[in-house]
């Protein structure tokens, strides 16, 4: 390995940090992937258009930067025989990965790729176990920035003799307050998932990556599995912490419902990814402001999937929105907005269809505070200082109404607002009047 790297330890108990040269890695990851706009009808063409519209829509300007080639980018039939690297698919990329990334950093945006921990991605194209030091250097060599490294068709001498609980893989838990009990195959108490078969695959690929005289950002994709969150801070910027995301707000719910138990191993240098947006794929302006929101109050890695050639002005205003991305990249403070309050249910209740309404987040600019509205039609919700952690019962702060970019004023006691089904209110609370 080079020297380029260190591994930090942070206040936190036996959390790690991936620290990387240049700050990579360091805050959220901002960028575009092309699955959920394109899935495998990926080419040159599509990803240097969604790169320009990066540009143009001023997306880049608010901090987006990553390029995400997905799936599907290579031949089907196999390795080059004698270098035993990937081969792209020369009718869909005549110019090559490393052609089409030139015309991506030629705009001053960077370029992610995609591969799995097994013998064959999830669209059944090459993939990289086995052969994680070809494909790190292959990459670096592309002048590859990020790589998404997915959880597919892993061979059965990399399996894990028993898994960790992840409430979307086993139904029952709805019911049962997001526990797993039941569950046949569950690791016992106390294991040590650090050391399981998962964590040893996605540290190949970490360790051939650090090996490379290119800096990458490595993404964990794998799906939440052998308790990620508990070693992924040492392997990996980000680490999925569920199964897939789809355009359905349902789907966004109960994503939102299971991260909001899985945030305290999010801060610098490790963030848990809750999957790509999917502003722009069929959400209402409600449903797509409420996703934004809670992504980036979460410091999930915000990765848009959309075509950006379809998008509304909503949705990238949505997207450009300052105090969330502010948020979401503030230096200063590290740790994400969590649930002060639940709500409707009891505090602490796991509900895939009615997540926590209230969260709070401390940063830089102030204590961000969100008041979500899951019923289907408008409600008055209230965020009582005397509630939310760092306030003073009784004070009187300075209120912005972050969807509206304009300043309330002076507000005492608490802050107050109609919010319509679906929505999120969102306010930054300053300074003290």
């Amino acid at each position: 390995m080079t020297p380029e790297f260190a591994l930090l330890l942070f206040s936190v108990p036996c959390v790690f940090g991936l620290v990387r040269p240049g700050n990579v890695g360091h805050l959220p990851a901002l960028g575009w992937n092309s699955w959920n706009a394109y899935g495998c009808d990926v080419s040159e063409d599509k990803i240097v258009q969604a790169a320009n519209y990066v540009v143009s829509l001023g997306l880049k300007d608010a901090g987006y930067e990553y390029i995400n080639i997905d799936d599907c980018w290579s031949v089907q039939t196999g390795r080059n025989a004698t270098t035993q690297q990937i081969i792209p698919n020369a009718t869909t990329f005549p110019d090559g990965i490393s052609g089409t990334a030139d015309k991506v950093h030629a705009l001053g945006l960077k370029v992610g790729i995609y591969s799995s921990a097994g013998t064959e991605t999830c669209a059944g194209y090459p993939a990289s176990i086995g052969y994680e030091n070809v494909d790190a250097a292959t990459f670096a060599s592309w002048g590859i920035d990020y790589l998404k490294y997915d959880n597919c068709n892993v061979p059965s001498n990399w399996t894990d003799p028993c898994v960790s609980c992840v409430p979307d893989d086993y139904p029952a838990s709805a019911t049962n307050n997001g526990s797993c009990a039941g569950q046949s195959d569950l690791c016992p108490a106390g294991y040590d998932y650090s050391t399981s078969n998962t964590a040893a695959r996605y540290g190949r690929m970490r360790d051939a990556l650090l090996a490379q005289n290119r800096t990458i950002l490595y993404s964990l994709c794998d799906w939440g599995d052998a308790d990620v969150g508990s070693w992924g801070n040492g392997t990996g910027n980000s680490w999925r912490m569920s199964s897939d995301i789809n355009p359905s707000f349902s789907r966004i719910l109960a994503i939102l419902n299971e991260n909001s138990f899985e945030l305290a191993s999010t801060d610098f240098w490790g963030h848990n990814d809750a999957d790509m947006l999917e502003v722009g794929n069929g959400l209402s302006d409600a449903e797509a402001r409420s996703h934004f929101a809670f992504w980036a109050a979460m410091k999930s890695p915000l990765i848009i999937g959309t075509d950006l050639s379809q998008a509304s002005a909503a949705d990238v205003a949505t997207l450009k929105n300052p105090y969330l991305l502010a948020f979401s990249q503030d230096a200063e403070v590290g740790k994400p907005a969590t649930p002060y309050k639940w709500g409707t249910n009891p505090d602490y209740t796991f509900n895939t269809t009615w997540p926590a309404e209230y969260w709070s987040g401390a940063s830089s600019n102030g204590t961000l505070v969100l008041m979500a509205n899951w019923m289907d039609e408008t409600v008055t919700k209230v965020a009582n200082y005397s509630e939310i952690p760092g306030l003073q019962a009784g004070g009187t702060y300075n209120i912005v109404d972050v969807w509206a970019g304009t300043a309330v004023g002076c507000v005492s006691d608490g802050v107050s607002a109609d919010v319509a089904a679906n929505d999120t209110a969102v306010y930054l609370v300053q300074d003290a009047c």
